[in-house]
């Protein structure tokens, strides 16, 4: 019995023997055929591409731009605060009763226009006496007068010693005083009167009323009537970091710096966002606060669409320095190594050359190149993160399609399905390191 058990294991043995071989035969030896078919060199097994032709030949999509030389306008961002140019709470000058409310809540107003009336019968009253005090001291002024001429003609003739004559000289003057007084009088009624009528100071929009019709108003109400903001212009208070002064300060010599708010989306999903407001720096403090190392400066805007509101925080942005005819290049195409700053350089045999370069100011679209590079070359903007030095390239045109037939991010056929002139888009740009914008 052992023999032909012996022979059972023997047989099994053998039949897997021939499977294996038939399997290896079938689909490994090919595939090890291939991948001693595959190029090899000095850029086999190198990152994405893998080396001066990309993995198996392949092309990189990527997207240029031109360095050009142009004036690169450098600025500075602010948090400012939004104030009025001018704010009162307009308050009654007199005491009375309030007869009528002549603007609608949240009205824009032009200056001298009638905000509110106070009952005014007590001081027309006032006003009619004062005037008919200085008729009646007028006609004594008038009688002293004609009495001092008497007097005067009766000197002459030793009709009246002369004691006479200046006692009734200082009649006149008294009266005279008294005519003067009373024109006094008049001018504070009047005054008083015109006060019943509460106009606007200066043009401006009326807030929520602080009183109804009917009540009683006086001078010391703290409240008020109704307060009246100046929104055209208006006025933004910001401040800076003292190391930023004689920057602001030389740009000032120069000319009106310009300032503009800084765009925001809405909100709500398709709402209207705040767009940029433009302006001009007013002045700045004569102060710099010891404990932020800050100085005040004051914006004004024109603010004709009435997107600024007093009290509401906005973001600015003014240009402080112009370096004139510099080199300029896309920020996206600043690239970190080791080294330092670099950037892809797309040569006419559509290849790259990874070259070092060195960075002058940035602002948050473009970067000024001080070596490095020459008027008119095209740097890498986008897929830099699979290419080497010396990786051949197939740019991707505005309308998205490649040149040299390679298919852009996107195109042809779906990442994966096999096609090596299809190759996955890139998964996003590595991050170049920002300066800040001085």
């Amino acid at each position: 019995m052992a023999l032909p058990r012996t022979l059972l294991v023997l047989t099994g043995l053998a039949i897997l023997g021939g499977g294996g071989y038939y399997y290896w035969k079938t689909r490994m030896q090919p595939a090890a055929e291939g991948q001693a078919a595959a190029p090899t060199g000095p850029g086999a097994g190198r990152r994405g591409s893998g080396g001066p032709g990309g993995a198996g030949g392949m092309a990189v999509p990527v997207t240029l731009g031109a360095a050009s030389r142009k004036d690169l306008v450098l600025t500075l961002d602010a948090l400012g605060t939004v104030q009025a140019m001018n704010t009162v709470t307009v308050r009654s000058k007199v005491s009375g009763q309030l007869m009528d409310i002549l603007f609608q809540e949240g009205q824009e107003v032009e200056k001298g226009a009638v905000l509110a009336r106070i009952d005014d019968r007590t001081y027309a009253a006032a006003l009619a006496q004062a005037v008919a005090q200085k008729a009646y001291n007028a006609a004594q002024l008038s009688n002293a007068r004609l009495d001092l001429q008497r007097y005067e003609g009766l000197l002459r003739a030793n009709g009246v010693t002369r004691q006479q004559v200046d006692t009734q000289r200082a009649q006149v003057a008294m009266y005279e005083a008294q005519v003067q007084q009373d024109q006094a009088a008049i001018d504070n009624a009047r005054a008083q009167l015109d006060d019943t009528v509460i106009r606007a100071p200066f043009a401006g929009r009326v807030g929520i009323r602080a009183v109804d019709i009917g009540n009683l108003v006086a001078s010391g109400d703290t409240n008020g009537i109704v307060t009246l903001a100046q929104f055209a212009p208006i006025a933004v208070n910001f401040t800076l970091p003292q190391q930023e002064l004689p920057r602001l300060l030389a740009a000032m010599q120069a000319g009106p710096v310009p300032v503009e708010t800084v765009p925001t989306p809405s909100s709500a999903p398709g709402g209207p966002g705040q767009a940029a407001e433009r302006g001009t720096v007013l002045t700045v403090g004569n102060l710099v606060d010891a404990t932020t190392g800050s100085i005040a400066v004051k914006a004004s805007f024109p603010n004709e669409r009435r997107q600024l509101w007093p009290g509401a925080f906005v973001t600015l942005r003014l240009p402080v320095q112009t370096i004139r005819d510099a080199l300029v290049v896309p920020l996206v195409a600043i690239q970190q190594g080791p080294a330092g700053s670099f950037v892809f350089v797309a040569k006419d045999d559509s290849t790259i050359e990874q070259r070092n370069v060195t960075l002058g100011a940035t602002t948050r679209s473009e970067a000024a190149i001080q070596t490095g590079l020459q008027a008119g070359e095209r740097v890498v903007t986008s897929g830099a993160q699979r290419l080497n030095n010396g990786s051949r390239i197939a740019e991707v045109r505005p309308g998205g399609a490649a040149a040299g037939g390679v298919a852009a991010p996107g195109e042809g056929a779906q990442p994966g399905a096999g096609n090596p002139q299809n190759p996955p888009p890139a998964s996003g740009e590595r991050p170049a390191r920002r300066r800040e914008n001085r």
